[in-house]
């Protein structure tokens, strides 16, 4: 079994780990009824898509 034989440092540990970072999603707002919204999904307040109704909602029934 591989065992390292001299520890890493701090440095060498902290540069592995410098691409572990969470990225922050993607949103925008619904040109619709402008709600923030992720990147290609459809809005969950309107219901709608690349302008089209995708999802009945309350409002519009």
């Amino acid at each position: 079994m591989a065992v390292p034989k001299k520890r890493k440092s701090k440095s060498k540990r902290d540069m592995r780990r410098s691409h572990d970072h969470i990225t922050m999603p993607n949103v925008s707002s619904c040109p619709q009824c402008h709600e923030p919204v992720l990147s290609h999904q459809v809005c969950k307040n309107c219901g709608t898509y690349r302008g089209k109704t995708i999802i009945e909602t309350k409002e519009e029934i």
